[in-house]
């Protein structure tokens, strides 16, 4: 039974046969673990990239999880914001909050404890240009990004911005500074992100058309603008992906592999711009999944 829009429904209360996992696994859920893994990975990359030695484990952990609480309890208010059209969208809409498994008490309440939490992590441990990068993350999702979906397709270039930050938080947490090795792996994650999404706006363009978002292939059907920029920022994506040898953030190992992964992801791009299918949207995709964390490994070993 569904409720009129804009009234929440109150999630039900435990009960003694085993509630709590459930909703334990739903605020998981909200904070959108698969993504997190990103942060996660980034953030921790930047940190010890920035490090000339092996960093100290404690401040290093004290920074990625500082960053992941932020990340988290933006995603949490991002869905909190976005429950009523996530609820038209087929592969969003039974998420804990359209689905009214929780309430948006619980998704504020969660939401700005997550965020506060990770500022505050980052503030004492890592540093105020840090803090100040996660404050940037979570003002320019929620007060730009988000809002900025329902109107314009140039949202997609809003959001990578907070999400290409991670790994230059990681970098100040480490140095201190925003020196151009943390802004070339921010370079990196915002180029990588936008034939990555895409490739996920072509394969849900039918979800975001009766959601009201004006993604790329909802205002424009026939893909071409969507794939030319699949291909347009794949393209400057290779060069950047070579500047951490050149910067001396990774070494010769790196730069090779780098090269080669970078025109397998043009490749694909390039599939999908001939293709304009499901099928070649969805290479593309896994393409881009596979490519980024491969690439961070080496730069990582290769440092």
């Amino acid at each position: 039974m569904k409720s009129r829009p804009g009234v929440d429904v109150a999630a039900p209360p435990l009960s003694v046969g085993g509630r709590l996992p459930g909703r334990f696994a739903d605020f998981v859920a909200l904070t959108k673990p698969r993504l997190n893994v990103l942060v996660v990975t980034t953030s921790a990359a930047g940190y010890y990239l920035a490090s000339p030695d092996a960093p100290a484990p404690l401040p290093m952990i004290a920074a990625v999880t500082g960053t992941a609480l932020v990340a988290g309890g933006a995603a949490v208010l991002n869905q909190l914001y976005e429950r009523d059209t996530d609820a038209l969208m087929e592969r969003t809409r039974s998420r804990p909050l359209p689905d009214r498994r929780l309430s948006s008490m619980d998704a504020w309440v969660f939401g700005l404890a997550l965020s506060g939490a990770g500022l505050l992590t980052l503030a004492v441990v890592s540093g105020a240009i840090a803090a100040l990068l996660a404050l940037a993350t979570i003002g320019i999702y929620l007060a730009v990004y988000t809002p900025m979906k329902r109107r314009s397709s140039l949202s997609t270039l809003v959001g990578a911005v907070p999400g290409a930050l991670p790994p230059l938080i990681g970098w100040a947490a480490s140095s201190g500074t925003l020196s151009v090795g943390g802004w070339t792996l921010f370079a990196i994650v915002f180029l990588w992100q936008i034939p990555h999404f895409m490739a996920i706006a072509w394969m849900y363009r039918d979800d975001y058309g009766r959601a009201g978002f004006p993604m790329l292939p909802v205002v424009e059907p026939d893909g071409r603008r969507t794939s030319r920029q699949a291909v347009m920022y794949a393209a400057a994506l290779l060069p950047v992906s070579l500047a951490p040898t050149l910067v001396g953030v990774s070494g010769q190992v790196y730069f090779w592999l780098a090269l080669v992964l970078g025109l397998g992801l043009v490749t694909l791009a390039m599939r999908f711009a001939a293709q304009r299918s499901d099928a070649s949207a969805r290479l593309l995709f896994y393409g881009s999944i596979t490519y980024l964390p491969l690439i961070w490994a080496v730069m990582v070993l290769d440092h």
